[in-house]
């Protein structure tokens, strides 16, 4: 028997757990608060809407869940039952609640629940930014919220794609009521640009990032390689000094090893010099004769037949 009830309990438990995960799944899709030409409902009416989407690929149910859009409801010490009166109920006695896999709702706002299943009386200004609560049927957990700016007619607040986590103002041509959401944007990368940083700070301080960036690679750079090249000056002036320290030696050696040869080589060398001295002073003395000589007059006696008479 406790077996039988304890497998019950398990079986519960894990059905609630499903259940809860089910609950998760259901998100608030897009948002129209000013209609003016866009859905029309069953009598002729252009009302605000907001779409659920089951983001899931299972089956769920929405009955019995509520929309709020008071903010009042975010209390926390509010009962649950206190916390039901201020919300609005998907009724459950609507077979468009049973949403299969990927499926949509559109519930229609500022309106009354007599009008129809899909009905609510939540109320939603069309020239008023509004807050969007989805609660689960305990009135207790908050499935999911968004807040939605003042928009002009016809434009939506929607989800980029189904369950997406980033929102954005969408055109009246993209707006898609009760189907997947798409988005097509048209306008330049300036425009977009401007758009999402409208004071140039954003631009600004990357563009001073990759400024800096660049300088203080430039700096590494050239540290690096002033100091390659300082290293390399520095070798090659170790080596011309090693070179000039290896010949000395070498010279040194060779006069210690042949010190006669050296002096005697000198000695010759003088030798020779004296020589070539004396060889051209001689020269000099027998080619320079008085004849040549300035100022100077020679008389040479010539004998003739007329002396000798």
């Amino acid at each position: 028997m406790k077996k039988i009830f304890l497998l019950t309990a398990v079986l519960a438990l894990s059905y609630l757990t499903m259940f809860g995960q089910g609950a998760k799944n259901i998100k608030i899709n897009e948002v129209l608060t000013n209609n003016t030409t866009n859905v029309v409902d069953e009598y002729g009416n252009h009302q605000a809407w907001i779409e659920l989407a089951n983001t899931s690929y299972t089956t769920y149910n929405v009955r019995g869940m509520f929309i709020a859009t008071d903010t009042a409801v975010l209390n926390k010490n509010l009962l649950a039952p206190d916390r039901i009166k201020m919300m609005c109920p998907i009724p459950s006695n609507e077979p468009r609640t049973q949403l299969s896999a990927r499926a949509h709702l559109l519930l229609f706002l500022n309106s009354s629940p007599n009008k129809g299943a899909l009905h609510l009386s939540a109320q939603a200004k069309a020239s008023e930014p509004i807050w969007i609560g989805l609660y689960d049927g305990n009135g207790v957990d908050l499935i999911d919220s968004v807040s939605v700016p003042a928009l002009n007619a016809n434009t939506s607040y929607a989800r980029e794609k189904d369950g997406a986590d980033q929102w954005i103002t969408a055109p009246y041509d993209a707006v898609t009521p009760n189907t997947s959401n798409y988005v097509t944007i048209s306008e330049s990368k300036v425009s977009q640009i401007k758009n999402k940083d409208p004071h140039g700070f954003g631009i600004t301080l990357l563009s001073m990032g990759i400024v800096f960036t660049c300088l203080a690679l430039l700096c590494i750079f050239f540290t690096i390689f002033g100091k390659i090249m300082h290293r390399q000056q520095k070798d090659k002036a170790n080596a011309e000094k090693q070179e000039r320290k290896l010949r000395h030696a070498m010279m040194e050696e060779d006069e210690r090893a042949f010190p006669k040869v050296v002096e005697k080589k000198h000695f010759d060398d003088d030798n020779d010099v004296c020589i070539a001295v004396i060889a051209m002073a001689m020269k000099e003395y027998l080619d320079n004769i008085h004849d040549e000589e300035s100022g100077i007059i020679t008389i040479r006696s010539k004998h003739s037949n007329w002396t000798r008479a």
